[in-house]
């Protein structure tokens, strides 16, 4: 269905949430952030109703038998809520991200242009089984006064629609947000065009690829988190064994772990013996290349790795390990198997790591550090919709920046491009201004 066919598609009032989110972007930066922190006080007095229903929804997913990846997503503990509840409080006090003027050219006396940040309108964001993202994406759209349709993953359907019911009870009702239930309301919101400004699907490598493809409305995301860390042939055995290691156990469903191991073959006799220690604490099932069974044989959570592996994204306590010769094939095996998320170096030799960062093409490169770093509240965004591996518009970690866009507003007084033209013509200043 085409927008604007009718007022209301499928019970959906999409015209009355774009007016409401124009509403928002009318408010003062103020009280936008006096919403957010009123509505984490109302979330932190409702605890054990959220717990309640997030009980439920576990309790039916592990009649289903859901995979262990999903099952650690859907839970929303005590130590996820305070995560959550601390990032929304977080993006209250972050700077306002609306009419931020990030140009300001004199073109000519008196013909002043200025570029300005403004909210994208309303944002269709459809997520996996994680409830604690939806307090964190609401929290964005309200601070960047964007309307927000969310959609999120059926398993935590209990879940989401107590935090929204909360979320309205304590924000007079809430009219810039929607929630959508069934999978027939996706495809409903993908059509859209006209009413929803931007579609932020967060899932699977197939589900994003189908929002993409069923769809005229720009799409912002990633498919896939196949992140890699390279152990190059400088770097420190104990900082690598350490990094490495978080990278995979911190949260090994998130789409930031580690999936892929590269080794040195310079460092490997050092390096594996003692990361395969590591891992056994946590019962991690390697997938091992042929030299690397040198190092760590068959048997005891060792298997033999096949050329898939390097193309899995496992979300589990499961990693791939490979041996390679040389920096340059460390790159070249990201290049063609990583999904440009986010890729680490452990390296104590600077001209590997200036290499690595100019020439691994992700949206986020480390060097030293776990690759469970890549996160919105972890960068000082204060929360984030996701991470983009796009090149256009925002890519990595998506937060208050990546709901805006800009507006070219041209200030002047009487003046005519056909002043600028012919043999007395008016030449340009262009002179750039203090912001």
């Amino acid at each position: 269905m085409l927008a604007g066919m009718s007022e209301t598609t499928n019970g959906h009032d999409f015209k009355a949430l774009r007016k409401a989110a124009l509403n928002l972007s009318l408010m003062g930066d103020d009280e936008r952030s006096s919403m957010l922190m009123r509505m984490a006080d109302g979330l932190d007095a409702a605890r054990e109703r959220i717990f309640e229903a997030n009980r439920a929804d576990i309790a039916e997913a592990e009649k289903k038998g859901l995979s262990d990846a999903l099952m650690h997503r859907l839970v929303l503990n005590e130590s996820k809520l305070s995560g959550a509840l601390d990032s929304v409080r977080a993006v209250a006090k972050l700077p306002c991200p609306v009419g931020r003027v990030v140009e300001k050219r004199l073109l000519d006396e008196g013909l002043v242009l200025e570029k300005r940040t403004y909210p994208i309108g309303v944002i269709g964001m459809v997520f996996e089984a994680r409830p604690d993202a939806l307090i964190q994406i609401v929290s964005l759209a309200i601070k960047s006064a964007n309307g927000i349709v969310l959609k999120g993953g059926s398993e935590a359907s209990r879940t989401n629609e107590t935090l929204v019911d909360i979320i309205r009870q304590t924000l007079g009702g809430a009219p810039f947000m929607m929630l959508l239930s069934s999978h027939r309301d996706v495809d409903t919101m993908l059509s859209m065009e006209g009413d929803v400004d931007l579609i932020i699907p967060r899932g699977s490598n197939s589900f994003v690829r189908y929002c993409m493809e069923h769809t005229h409305i720009p799409v912002m995301g990633h498919a896939d988190g196949i992140c890699c860390v390279y152990v190059d042939e400088s770097a420190d055995i104990e900082t690598a064994v350490r990094v490495a290691t978080d990278s995979k156990v911190q949260y090994p469903a998130a789409c930031n772990a580690v999936e892929t191991v590269l080794v040195h073959e310079k460092a490997a006799s050092a390096f594996l013996p003692r990361f395969k220690k590591a891992l056994d604490e946590y019962s991690v099932l390697i997938h091992a290349d042929e030299r690397t069974l040198e190092y760590i044989p068959l048997g005891n959570n060792v298997v033999k790795a096949t050329e898939e592996d390097f193309h899995t994204e496992y979300l589990s306590m499961q990693l791939a390990i490979k041996i390679v010769s040389s920096l340059d094939e460390a790159i070249r095996h990201i290049a063609a198997h990583s999904s440009h998320h986010t890729d680490a170096i452990i390296t104590q030799d600077e001209r590997s790591k200036a290499v690595f960062f100019n020439s691994v093409d992700s949206a986020d490169v480390f060097a030293n550090c776990s690759t469970r770093f890549a996160d919105g509240f972890r960068f000082g965004l204060g929360a984030e919709v996701g991470i983009s591996t796009s090149k256009l518009h925002a890519r990595g970690p998506v937060g208050l920046d990546g709901l805006t866009t800009t507006k070219w507003l041209l200030d002047g007084n009487g003046q005519r491009v056909s002043d600028y033209s012919g043999p007395d013509a008016r030449h340009f200043i262009h002179e750039d201004l203090p912001l």
